[in-house]
């Protein structure tokens, strides 16, 4: 396993020991990211762990922005996610979509604010599995309907851990606002954490998330 404060003083985007597979994204996909968000836990067996966002500076130096902030994990804890199995994955991955259930905070992210025709696709077979559809009826499984979610989805990012939407291989991964218990698979934060956080991302940083044991 590897150790993200190692990484982090290091200075570099370092790869992680993470499951073989070609479809998956891995640290080495990002050597120029500026922004990181590193999420440390203890043991894989673990609910909860350690959230806190980083610059890069000028110097090739990792400096904190954000937290660090107690963050939820998945209800089986850290591993190689599956549908149904509720284990965050491990990795470094991007940060590629924000939305949410509220108004765009202000984020230079590419946001949209829900409503009745949002969901995200969770049926195994679908074309559009893992992915945000807009339609007026549920695309089948475990799809989410993202203004039901309620409150934890006022703000949240998508963990990019799955971009060839590998079928099984879990859909919906995302960074959100915490309930205060374990999740099926997301990292989730204090709500002013989160908004905090989407407000903070930029693109053009090519945002990542690494998750893994501290």
């Amino acid at each position: 396993m590897f150790a993200l404060a190692a990484l982090v003083c290091a200075a570099t985007v370092m790869v992680a020991p993470v499951p073989a597979r070609a479809d998956m994204t891995t640290p080495s996909s990002f050597p120029t990211s500026t922004q990181m968000i590193t999420v440390t836990a203890e043991s894989v067996s673990d609910t909860t762990a350690t959230l806190t966002a980083w610059n890069r500076d000028s110097s090739g130096a990792w400096v904190s922005v954000i937290g660090p902030t107690e963050a939820y994990l998945g209800s089986e804890g850290l591993g190689v996610p599956r549908d149904n199995v509720w284990r965050t994955p491990m990795g470094t991955f991007a940060l590629d979509q924000a939305f949410g259930n509220q108004p765009n905070p202000g984020t230079k992210m590419s946001y949209f604010q829900a409503d009745d025709q949002d969901w995200w696709d969770a049926l195994p077979g679908s074309p559009t599995y893992n992915s945000h559809v807009r339609q007026a009826e549920n695309p089948g499984g475990d799809s989410e309907h993202i203004l039901s979610t309620g409150e934890i989805y006022d703000y949240v990012v998508n963990i990019a851990h799955n971009p060839q939407r590998v079928q099984g291989y879990a859909a919906g991964i995302f960074l959100h606002v915490s309930n205060g218990e374990p999740t099926w698979g997301c990292v989730a934060i204090d709500r002013d954490v989160m908004r905090e956080i989407v407000q903070w991302l930029d693109p053009a940083k090519q945002p990542v998330i690494s998750i893994g044991l501290a």
